[in-house]
C-alpha cells in the first residue's frame, strides 16, 4: 500500500515539474514582437508620449512604432488599439489634423499616412479616408529636383536623402493599391530607382546618405553632389522602402524585377561591411571599429527585417533569410538588455542624424559618430518588432 502510495506522489510531482518545465519553456519562447511590443505598452500609456515625449506630434518615427506593434493584432486587438489610439489621438472628425502643416512640404510627415489607410480599411471611417486626401495634395505638389526626385523638406533645396524614399513611397504604392490610382505605382518606382542612380558607389555597392543635385551644400561632394558617408539607417530606410513597395506593386509592373534587383544587390553590399565578430552592423557603415564607430541597432534591424521580408515574399532567395535569421540571434546579443523594470530594452540607438540646417549638420564622420544615442528609440524598436514577426521569433 504504501508502496502505491509512494509511486502516486512521484507522478504527481513529476507531473507538477513537467507542468512548471512546460509554463518555464513557454515563457522563455515568447516572441520577441510580443516581448517588445508588450514592454512598450507597459512603459507608455499612449504611444504619443513615447520614451519620455512631452508634446504629441505627427511624427514619422512615432507612426513607424505603432504600425509595427499593429502587426501584433491579430494575436490580441489591445495591439491594434494601442495604435489607432494615437492616429485618433491627432485626427478631427473632418479629417483635419491640426499639427500637420502641407506647407512645410517636409516628405517625414508622409509617413504616418500609411496608419490612416490601416486604419481605414479597418473601420470603414470616412474621417481617416478625408485626412488622407492631404497628403496626396502634398505630394502632387511637393518641389522636387530637374531629374524628377523629391525634396528631402522645403527647406533644404534640391536634396534628396535616403531616409525620404521610406517616408513616401511605400505610402504611395500603398494608396495606389487601395484607391485605383496606379500613377503613384510610377512615381514610387521612379523615385527608388532614381535614388539608386545618385547615390550608389560604384566600388563598394553602398548608397550615401544624400545627393544635392545644386551641389552648393557645404556637406556635398562639389563634382558629384553626394555626402561623404554611408550612413546605418539611412540603407536601412531605402532596403525597408523597397520591399513595403514590393508588397502593393502589381505582378506585371515594369519596374518590379528592377526593384528586386536593386535590392538583392543593396543586400549584398551591406552584408559585405556586416560586423564578422559581432554579427551586426556599424554606425558609419564601412569605416568597422575606427575609433568613435560604434555597432548600431536602427540599422541593423531594417537590414534583418528587410532580408526576412524579402526571402518570406520570394524577392530575395532563401540563404537570405537564414542570414536574417542569424543576425536577428546577433542583434538580440548585442543590443538587448533587461532593464531595471524587467523588460527589455534596445539600446546603441542613434536619434538622429541630418544634414545642413542650423546649427549646421556637415555630414563628417565626427559628426555621424557624436550625435546623440538613445536608448529604447522609434526608430530602432519598431524596426526590432518588424524583423521579429516576419522571422517568427
Amino acid at each position: 500500500m504504501k508502496h502505491l502510495i509512494f509511486i502516486a506522489i512521484v507522478a504527481i510531482l513529476s507531473s507538477c515539474s513537467a507542468n512548471t518545465n512546460k509554463q518555464q519553456t513557454e515563457a522563455a519562447q515568447e516572441k520577441w514582437s510580443v516581448k517588445m511590443a508588450d514592454a512598450v505598452m507597459q512603459r507608455n500609456d499612449s504611444l504619443g508620449y513615447y520614451n519620455g515625449r512631452t508634446r504629441m506630434g505627427w511624427s514619422y518615427d512615432v507612426a513607424l512604432l505603432g504600425m509595427a506593434i499593429n502587426k501584433l493584432g491579430d494575436k490580441d486587438p489591445k495591439y491594434s488599439d494601442y495604435m489607432e489610439a494615437y492616429i485618433d489621438q491627432m485626427v478631427e472628425k473632418d479629417g483635419t489634423i491640426p499639427r500637420y502643416s502641407m506647407e512645410k512640404y517636409n516628405i517625414d510627415l508622409i509617413n504616418p499616412a500609411k496608419n490612416l489607410i490601416i486604419l481605414y480599411k479597418k473601420t470603414g471611417e470616412e474621417k481617416y479616408k478625408k485626412a488622407l486626401g492631404q497628403f496626396i495634395t502634398q505630394m502632387e505638389n511637393h518641389p522636387k529636383t530637374k531629374s524628377g526626385g523629391y525634396w528631402h523638406k522645403k527647406r533644404y533645396p534640391s536634396q534628396i536623402w535616403l531616409d525620404g524614399v521610406y517616408m513616401g513611397m511605400p505610402f504611395l504604392s500603398m494608396y495606389a493599391r487601395e484607391f485605383d490610382a496606379p500613377k503613384w505605382y510610377d512615381v514610387a518606382t521612379h523615385e527608388i530607382e532614381l535614388v539608386y542612380e545618385k547615390t550608389r558607389d560604384p566600388k563598394t555597392g553602398l548608397l550615401y546618405h544624400a545627393w544635392d543635385e545644386s551641389k552648393e551644400q557645404k556637406w556635398a561632394d562639389p563634382e558629384t553632389g553626394l555626402s561623404p558617408h554611408f550612413w546605418s539607417r539611412a540603407m536601412g530606410w531605402y532596403v525597408m522602402a523597397i520591399v513595403d513597395v514590393l508588397d502593393d506593386l502589381p505582378e506585371d509592373h515594369p519596374d518590379r524585377a528592377d526593384l528586386i534587383e536593386i535590392l538583392k544587390n543593396t543586400i549584398d553590399a551591406l552584408l559585405q561591411v556586416r560586423d564578422e565578430e559581432s554579427g551586426v552592423w556599424y554606425q558609419v557603415l564601412d569605416q568597422g571599429n575606427r575609433e568613435g564607430n560604434y555597432l548600431e541597432g536602427s540599422g541593423t534591424a531594417m537590414y534583418i527585417y528587410a532580408m526576412a521580408k524579402g526571402a518570406n515574399k520570394g524577392y530575395l532567395d532563401n540563404k537570405y533569410f537564414d542570414i536574417a535569421s542569424e543576425a536577428f540571434d546577433d542583434m538580440v546579443e548585442t543590443f538587448i538588455i533587461e532593464d531595471e523594470d524587467g523588460l527589455p530594452s534596445m539600446v546603441n540607438i542613434c536619434g538622429s542624424c541630418g544634414l545642413g540646417g542650423n546649427p549646421y549638420r556637415d555630414g563628417s564622420y565626427e559628426y555621424y559618430t557624436t550625435e546623440t544615442i538613445v536608448k529604447n528609440d522609434c526608430k530602432g524598436v519598431g524596426p526590432f518588432i518588424l524583423a521579429a514577426v516576419e522571422l517568427d521569433k
